[in-house]
């Protein structure tokens, strides 16, 4: 049996980044190797690889949003965020949400809904950072960055900062189906 805490926020934001932080340093001290953290600007995952000081063997992918995402070309991960993320051990993916663009665009125009925004909205009802996690965690097996069917921790978050740690069994958006949500760590209740 494992007993682990789980930690509720009274609110989601970025006050409780640091807390995350705590609870990623914590995964590392108990042996997890594959770690995925959503940042938009890069900060968070910055802070990360100061803290962690990124032993051997320790994989931290970075997922941002993918460039053109907020408009045409802007791309709002920041480039000293990037170099600092890259020169302590990390490693940057931009990638497309794959709840979100192709449907989102679709549903916009057609006036509907899609299979995609359906999953992402069920995904909502446990968190948004919860959604987040999960789609990070296939965004970086599908590049190749995590392998699949490991035990990963996601952190994400809603908005800005992180207020979610979750253990995922990693899975391919192939395998969306396979990907499970194994623990939680932390999240908002609100």
């Amino acid at each position: 049996m494992i007993t682990r805490e789980t930690y509720y926020f009274p609110r989601p934001g970025p006050e409780n980044t640091d807390f995350c932080l705590g609870l990623l340093e914590k995964a590392v001290g108990l042996g997890y190797q594959h770690l995925v953290v959503a940042s938009t600007t890069g900060a968070s995952g910055a802070q990360a690889v100061q803290r962690l000081e990124m032993a051997p063997g320790l994989n931290l992918v970075v997922v941002g949003h993918s460039v053109g995402f907020k408009g045409p070309n802007i791309d709002e991960f920041q480039e000293e965020n990037y170099k600092e993320i890259v020169r302590g051990g990390g490693r940057v993916l931009k990638a497309t949400i794959l709840t979100h663009s192709l449907d989102t665009s679709l549903a916009e125009m057609f006036k509907g809904s899609a299979p995609t925004l359906v999953i992402a909205n069920t995904l909502r009802r446990l968190g948004q950072g919860l959604k987040v996690c999960c789609e990070i965690v296939m965004e970086a097996v599908d590049a190749g960055l995590i392998p699949e069917e490991e035990e990963v921790v996601a952190v994400g978050g809603t908005a800005r900062g992180w207020d979610t740690v979750a253990i995922i069994r990693a899975a391919a958006s192939k395998r969306f189906m396979k990907l499970s949500v194994l623990e939680i760590w932390a999240k908002p209740r609100g």
